[in-house]
């Protein structure tokens, strides 16, 4: 498995302790996408809420891709299988599209626009990415509880496999 990595201090039993791509489901990316992931997975780790009714946590949390179905593949951190979770990529496809637009916009501009438009451009960003999130946790509903920002970091992993294709 690819991205692996783990908080190092205790925390609330209801996170993320571990988080992991399926290496079936994950590329390589270009810099700036590798450094995304880094982040993401980084600042999950450091601070989630991440929950599944009625069962005890922290959690380890495989993200994947089975049959273009995003699969959440979650165990307790110990190992024992808690539950995978398939959602259909179909709701996010457009927020996908223009977050890839968007990224690659902000990328661009970073070398060359200024300072001013870097911001309107992150604007918007950050804008698509709240977005993104708000699906996530609505999808998730009832399944797994998630805070705004864990969800967002969530995002950042779930584009991260979209890298692949």
């Amino acid at each position: 498995m690819s991205g692996a990595a783990k908080s190092s201090e205790p925390q609330s039993p209801h996170r993320l302790a571990a988080v992991t791509f399926d290496e079936e489901s994950i590329g390589r990316g270009n810099p700036d996408q590798e450094h995304e992931r880094a982040i993401a997975i980084f600042d999950i780790l450091e601070d989630n809420s991440f929950t599944i009714p009625g069962r005890e946590g922290p959690y380890a949390l495989t993200l994947g891709l089975v049959e273009n179905k995003l699969a959440f593949a979650i165990r307790r951190e110990d190992g024992e299988p808690v539950m995978t979770h398939l959602l259909s990529l179909t709701p996010f496809r457009r927020v996908i599209r223009d977050y890839e637009m968007i990224c690659e916009s902000y990328y661009n501009a970073i070398r060359t626009a200024s300072p001013t438009q870097i911001e309107a451009i992150d604007m918007g960003r950050r804008g698509l990415h709240n977005e993104a999130s708000d699906l996530l946790r609505q999808r998730l509903e009832g399944k797994v509880d998630l805070d705004h920002d864990t969800a967002r970091r969530l995002f950042t992993l779930v584009f991260a496999l979209h890298w692949k294709a």
